[in-house]
């Protein structure tokens, strides 16, 4: 059988081609929601709510890129230190993709 541009059997992986220690820029929405440690779909609603960035698209694929995955997660809201406030005492804050949801 003869291999084509669309078989995936016959194309190298990604370690293979690169340095393992050459982090990847751009991910996949699988990827970048495990960067988050979050699961897929939570990352879909914070892309939705535009906590997360929007994708590039390359050839139809959506691939994110990992400096501005990393922006946005320094864009969210922290719990301040345990020196500040008692977090078991306050009220709960909801989630900041909820909140950017709700602000449109």
């Amino acid at each position: 059988m003869r291999a084509t541009a669309t078989d995936t059997r016959s194309q190298p992986r990604r370690g293979a081609v690169l340095p393992t220690a050459l982090a990847p820029f751009g991910v996949t929405r699988e990827q970048a929601a495990a960067l988050l440690s979050i699961s897929p779909s939570l990352f879909d609603n914070a892309v939705e709510a535009g906590t997360m960035p929007q994708p590039r698209i390359l050839r139809g694929r959506n691939i994110w890129d990992v400096n501005e995955l990393y922006e946005c997660f320094l864009a969210l809201p922290s719990r301040r230190s345990a020196n500040d406030q008692d977090l078991d005492a306050a009220p709960s804050q909801g989630n900041a993709f909820d909140d950017a949801k709700k602000a449109q």
